[in-house]
């Protein structure tokens, strides 16, 4: 190799988990599921693709309950049925010594009636999104969060079953453990609500459940990370100030990374157009070395990537670039930077494994990017912001 690159060397998370890089495929919505939540085909051969070469492999987001569903094509992992599809997925997702990460969340607001076949979606308040349609949801009762603070738990244990390396808690993109913490979808009196620490009591309460299950059936290390937004542009919303103090909260608890979920990794504030310093590096001073940081964001080449490392950021994720180049990883080691792919065309899709539900989803998306960027009023930022519900990267 004519070049060294800090984002190849190995890491050793404080559990023991060691992985052989720094470079993470984010979770990235693939709508490619069957409607009731199973896994199909064309998906394990996409996570068999997209595997082998990067340190950490973050799977698309799966669903812990059944009022949780956020989109069509998602993953479920409501029920031990699912478990002989998750095994599958697992083992695909772990070719070459890739740590395969299972994503879990609960959608919350971020649904509507049709997904859920019927049923008024959920949420920690009943206060509808603000977004094109979005549906007044009903306030979750104190039997139902603790149920679903169980089936946080529940997900966990099926993914220590099927062979994952770890869960990734979905607390990032406005989904709820997010509209929790949010005193925009938060507008609760009772113990999960009122004030920044009442705010957060249900996602600690999530992460105390799963380290209990991780305790009581991983018979070997296994990870458990958390990912979350630094800012809302609601109002009220969440700003940086409650988010630093999560943080600072978070670093206490039994998590072995943070995932920070932005569409630009060195973004700047949202709401403080005058603050120029990115949020990312606020947020590693306020870590302080406590827990290791994943960043993403526009990362593509190999350059981006090592910037990122320059900055003490422990891990690098990777998104769309992994879609049209999975084998970035290879072609940097093996010093061939040159054939690295920065384009894909609809003739390519086969061969990345990219099903047409998928491309379908980056079409529209793509769609609604080109008519909102030609607004008088566009705002990247705000932009990325709001496709991250579904991007994820």
């Amino acid at each position: 190799m004519s070049k060294k690159y800090k984002f190849l060397e190995p890491y050793t998370f404080a559990n023991g988990v060691k992985v052989k890089n720094r470079v993470v495929i984010p979770p990235m919505t693939e709508a490619s599921g069957f409607e009731e939540g199973s896994i199909t085909s064309d998906e394990l051969r996409y996570f068999r693709m997209h595997s082998g070469g990067v340190g950490l492999f973050i799977s698309p987001v799966a669903n812990v309950s059944v009022s949780g569903k956020g989109f069509e094509g998602e993953l479920a992992i409501t029920d031990d049925r699912y478990l002989p599809g998750l095994t599958k997925m697992a083992s695909a997702m772990k070719q070459n010594g890739t740590k395969a990460i299972l994503q879990i969340f609960h959608a919350g607001r971020m649904s509507n009636s049709k997904i859920l076949r019927g049923e008024r979606p959920v949420s920690a308040s009943s206060v509808a999104a603000e977004r094109p349609n979005a549906e007044v949801p009903r306030e979750l009762t104190g039997d139902e969060i603790n149920q679903i603070i169980t089936d946080f738990g529940e997900g966990t244990r099926r993914a220590i079953q099927a062979g994952f390396d770890g869960v990734e808690l979905h607390g990032a993109n406005t989904y709820l453990l997010q509209q929790f913490f949010s005193p925009h979808s938060n507008r609760r009196t009772d113990k999960w609500g009122g004030d920044v620490d009442g705010r957060m009591s249900f996602a600690l309460a999530v992460i105390k459940r799963c380290h209990e299950v991780i305790q009581q059936y991983a018979d070997h290390p296994f990870i458990l990370g958390y990912r979350l937004s630094p800012e809302e542009i609601e109002t009220p919303g969440i700003r940086l100030a409650d988010t630093l103090h999560l943080v600072d909260v978070l670093c206490g608890q039994p998590l072995d990374y943070l995932h920070i979920s932005m569409g630009y990794a060195w973004r700047t504030s949202l709401n403080d157009q005058a603050d120029t310093e990115p949020l990312i590096l606020k947020i590693k001073r306020q870590v302080a070395g406590r827990l290791p940081l994943i960043a993403v964001g526009s990362v593509e080449k190999p350059a981006d990537a090592e910037k990122v490392m320059a900055a003490g950021i422990d891990f690098v994720a990777l998104g769309r670039e992994m879609l049209r180049e999975p084998n970035w990883v290879q072609k940097v080691a093996a010093d061939d930077e040159a054939g690295i792919r920065y384009t894909i065309s609809e003739q390519d899709l086969d061969e990345l494994g990219i099903t047409p539900a998928m491309w379908n989803f980056l079409i529209v998306r793509l769609k609604s990017a080109m008519h909102i960027s030609n607004q008088p009023d566009y705002d990247k930022d705000q932009f990325d912001h709001k496709l991250a519900p579904h991007e994820g990267a």
